[in-house]
């Protein structure tokens, strides 16, 4: 290896700091962003990064890795014995099937496609259990590879502009189903080629609707893949917005609701970037857009409705690390009841995280109890649930330690 080579983390004797150093820079993060991040200053993490300051504590291992999007705890800490997989959840038995589908296009007409209203009637089926099932990704995992091929099929087959427009935004809404099934697993490469063939077939459908989710979808595949994709996923948002603008004064549930996600998600973006005045605007865009809904409107995929605005609020509050704020729109939030069990449980958590800001792990614990009875499969693969879980797990406190190893065993983070 060259001697301006970029170390690799895991090489001997790396410290923690200089481990920090490596995957900061390689985030594309400045010193500057990462301490705002995890709530020191600047001087403070160069001491760390350069081995003048001891390294911290778990607590502030853990925001590190959370604000670096580690994978792998132990790339962080270098101890082999801290495999601890944090933002990539455990490979779920089904993924292998379904990576086994998305790879193989057919490339004859020999296979039989699918009756329309007999893919559109399956699909729709797929989404009512994704959202009703407690384990929905083995649910939708066992779906997934036949209505794969047999959409893959159908966009083979259609002879016609119409047939194929109408084949097309069904093979696209089948990318949506698969990318939240993949996400958070280890194959970030399959995430990526499902997330632009999405928008590829979304696209060739001229369905608007279709095109917003395909947006929503791939911008969140950007901004999950750190602060330096950020710019990347308002790009894609805000070209969604600007095409569905026009449409919007008839418009109907569906296509105004995938635009008050997209209007949201570059409010979750900018809190992310801790821009508070931005990120609550976007929010109140989306609100407004929520009250045109029909009270007991749910969209079909994202969940976006009047209910889920307050479970929004939550998840800025958080991200503005505003851990009084979060717990006050927790307690809003709580009012109402959202249908879907993984948004539910996703709502938990993002409730959890505000009450660990607030400094009150007890109720954090408990309340991550409640997202593992609503879906275990999302607090699972949730890395935010995973290292609060697993924060908790060294505390001091010998009832919440119990407790919070638990669930760790629950969620399979620790062996019985």
């Amino acid at each position: 290896m060259s001697s301006d080579a970029t170390p690799e983390p895991y090489a001997d004797p790396l410290k923690f700091g200089q481990r920090a150093q490596i995957l900061r820079e390689r985030r594309g993060m400045t010193r500057t962003q990462l301490a705002d991040l995890v709530g020191i200053s600047p001087h403070t993490l160069k001491k760390i990064e350069n081995g003048q300051q001891q390294a911290p504590g778990l607590e502030m291992v853990m925001r590190i890795a959370e604000a670096l999007r580690v994978r792998d705890l132990a790339d962080l800490t270098g101890h082999p014995d801290m495999h601890v997989d944090l933002f990539i959840g455990p490979g779920h038995p089904r993924l292998a099937a379904v990576k086994a589908a998305i790879d193989c296009f057919p490339l004859s007409a020999t296979t039989e496609p699918p009756r329309v209203p007999h893919l559109r009637a399956r699909l729709h089926a797929a989404w009512k259990a994704r959202h009703q099932a407690p384990d929905h990704r083995e649910v939708i995992g066992r779906l997934l590879p036949d209505l794969i091929r047999d959409a893959q099929a159908l966009a083979g087959h259609s002879d016609s502009a119409a047939e194929r427009r109408v084949a097309q935004a069904l093979l696209a809404q089948t990318y949506s189903l698969s990318q939240f099934f993949i996400a958070y697993q280890p194959e970030s490469s399959l995430l990526w080629r499902v997330a632009e063939r999405g928008m590829i077939a979304a696209q060739e459908s001229e369905d608007p609707h279709q095109i917003g989710v395909a947006a929503w979808l791939l911008a969140q595949a950007h901004r999950d893949s750190g602060p330096g994709q950020f710019e990347a996923a308002d790009a894609v948002n805000l070209r969604a917005v600007r095409f569905l603008e026009p449409l919007l004064p008839d418009a109907d549930d569906d296509v105004l609701a995938i635009a008050g996600a997209l209007e949201f998600e570059l409010g979750y973006t900018a809190a992310r970037r801790r821009e508070t005045g931005t990120a609550w605007q976007h929010w109140d865009m989306a609100n407004t857009m929520a009250a045109r809904l029909p009270a007991d409107y749910y969209h079909p995929i994202t969940s976006f409705s009047q209910a889920v605005m307050g479970a929004h609020a939550v998840t800025v509050a958080v991200e503005l690390r505003q851990g009084g704020e979060s717990v006050r729109q927790a307690a809003r939030a709580d009012e109402v009841t959202i249908p879907s069990r993984p948004r539910r449980a996703r709502h938990r958590i993002e409730e959890a995280r505000g009450y660990q800001l607030d400094g009150q792990p007890d109720v954090a614990i408990a309340t991550l109890e409640k997202a593992y009875r609503a879906a275990p499969e999302t607090i699972r693969y949730n890395g935010y649930a995973r290292r609060i879980v697993l924060e908790e797990t060294e505390s001091k406190q010998a009832a919440r330690r119990r407790r919070a190893s638990a669930l760790a065993v629950q969620i399979g983070m620790l062996a019985v």
